[in-house]
C-alpha cells in the first residue's frame, strides 16, 4: 500500500515551519483548539491512507459519520444540529482538511456550504427539519446541482426545466461535475421555471433521477463528481425552496464555498512546503543537504512568503465575514490569489523533491493536480478576474 512519507505531521500545538510572522498570535484559544482537533483527525485518519485512496479513486465514506460527530458538516450554520462555529474556525478546519487532500475538504464544502447552506438559507421550516439534522450528523450526504454540460460559468443559460403539473413539479435536464451525487440521499437542484430559476430539494430515490460518476480523472481522485440525469422527476409542490428566486439563490451558496477555498488552498500549499522542507534537510548531494544551497533556500523562502500572505488574506476575509462586512469582490480576491499561488507552491515544492516528487510518498504533485480542479470550480480564474475588473473600473466585461 502506498503511504505518504516525507515531512512528519506538524505538532498539533505548534506553528507551521512556514510561519515567519507568528501567525498563531492572531488566533484565539478557541480557534487554535479547533485547528488542533481537525489537524489530529487528518494526521490519524487521512494522511496514512490518502495516497492509496487517490491511487484507487476512492472516497472514504466511512469517515463521513466521524466528520459529523466532529461538527464539521454545516459547521458554520446555526441550529438544526449544526455546530454554529465562526467563519474563521470553519476556514481553519478547511485548511487542515485540504492539507490532507482537496477531496476531503471539498466534501465538507459540498455538504455544508452548498447543499446544507441552500436549505438553511432558502428552505422551508419543514425542509430544514427533515434534512439538516441528518446531514449535520453525516447520516445523509447531499449534493448541489447547478453546473450543466453547456452551462458552467454562465449558469443563467441552464437548460434544466421544472414545469408545473397540478400541485407537482416535473424536472427534466442534465447536470455535470456534481460532487457526491452518486453517494447522496438528497440534493438541491436548480432549474428554469416559468417564474425564473428556482431550487428544488430532490431525494435521490425519486424515480427518474440518475447519477453516474465521472471516470477516469487525473485530479480529485479521492472524491466523486457525477453526471446527473433528470428524466420526468416528479416532486411535490413542497419540494421547491420557497424563499429565493433567481441566481442570487445558488450564488449565495457558491460564495460560502468560495470562502472555504481561500483557506483550503493554503492548507495544500503548506503541506507541500513542509514536505519539501523536511526532504531538503535530509537529501544529501555534493556532500551536504540540499537545504544548504542558495537556490533551494530561495525556493523555500518564496514559498513560505506566499503561504504567510495567503493565510493573512484568508484570516482577514474570515474576520470580515464574522463581522458581517464581507463583500463579494473580497471573496474573489482570496479565491483567485490563494489558489493560483498554491498551485505554484506545489509545483515548486515538487522541484525540490526531484524525481521522488512524482511518487505517492510525497504530496506536492497530488495537491497540484487537485488544485487544478479547485482553480476551475466555484468560479474560474477568468470569472474572478472579471469580477475584480468590474470592481476596479465599474464596467462589466462578461459579454
Amino acid at each position: 500500500m502506498a503511504t505518504q512519507t516525507g515531512a512528519p505531521p506538524v505538532s498539533n500545538l505548534g506553528p507551521s515551519p512556514a510561519d515567519l510572522i507568528d501567525f498563531d498570535e492572531l488566533l484565539s484559544e478557541e480557534e487554535l483548539a479547533t485547528r488542533s482537533r481537525v489537524r489530529s483527525f487528518v494526521d490519524e485518519q487521512i494522511r496514512p491512507n490518502i495516497a492509496q485512496w487517490f491511487e484507487d479513486a476512492h472516497f472514504p465514506t466511512e469517515l463521513v459519520p466521524e466528520m459529523g460527530k466532529m461538527g464539521l458538516l454545516g459547521m458554520h450554520l446555526k441550529g438544526y444540529g449544526c455546530a454554529g462555529r465562526s467563519a474563521v474556525e470553519y476556514g481553519l478546519a478547511g485548511a487542515e482538511l485540504e492539507a490532507g487532500d482537496s477531496g476531503l475538504r471539498t466534501f465538507v464544502s459540498v455538504q455544508g456550504s452548498l447543499a446544507m447552506s441552500a436549505i438553511h438559507k432558502h428552505g422551508s421550516e419543514e425542509q430544514k427539519q427533515e434534512w439538516l439534522p441528518r446531514m449535520a450528523a453525516g447520516e445523509a450526504i447531499g449534493f448541489f446541482g447547478l453546473t450543466e454540460p453547456t452551462a458552467g460559468s454562465d449558469p443563467a443559460s441552464m437548460k434544466t426545466f421544472a414545469r408545473r403539473d397540478g400541485n407537482d413539479w416535473v424536472l427534466n435536464g442534465s447536470k455535470r461535475w456534481i460532487g457526491l451525487a452518486s453517494l447522496a440521499s438528497v440534493g438541491v437542484v436548480w432549474a428554469q421555471t416559468d417564474d425564473g430559476i428556482r431550487g428544488f430539494v430532490v431525494p435521490t430515490d425519486t424515480p427518474g433521477f440518475k447519477a453516474t460518476p465521472i471516470a477516469p480523472k487525473m485530479s480529485m481522485r479521492a472524491s466523486v463528481q457525477c453526471d446527473v440525469e433528470l428524466t420526468d422527476v416528479r416532486l411535490p409542490g413542497s419540494a421547491m425552496l420557497p424563499n429565493v428566486r433567481g441566481l442570487k439563490g445558488p450564488f449565495s451558496c457558491l460564495n460560502e464555498a468560495r470562502y472555504g477555498i481561500l483557506w483550503g488552498a493554503m492548507g495544500a500549499a503548506r503541506d507541500s512546503f513542509e514536505d519539501a522542507l523536511a526532504y531538503a534537510g535530509e537529501r544529501i548531494q555534493f556532500g551536504r543537504p540540499i537545504a544548504g544551497f542558495q537556490l533551494t533556500q530561495k525556493k523555500l523562502v518564496d514559498m513560505a512568503l506566499e503561504i504567510n500572505k495567503g493565510f493573512l488574506l484568508a484570516l482577514h476575509t474570515g474576520r470580515m465575514k464574522d463581522a458581517g462586512t464581507l463583500k463579494i469582490h473580497h471573496i474573489s480576491v482570496g479565491k483567485l490569489n490563494n489558489v493560483r499561488e498554491a498551485i505554484e507552491i506545489c509545483r515548486e515544492a515538487r522541484t525540490i523533491l526531484g524525481g521522488n516528487g512524482i511518487t505517492p510518498e510525497h504530496p506536492a504533485m497530488r495537491h497540484a493536480a487537485n488544485l487544478e480542479s479547485v482553480r476551475t470550480y466555484e468560479g474560474t480564474d477568468e470569472v474572478h478576474t472579471l469580477i475584480l475588473g468590474q470592481q476596479l473600473t465599474g464596467l462589466p466585461a462578461y459579454r
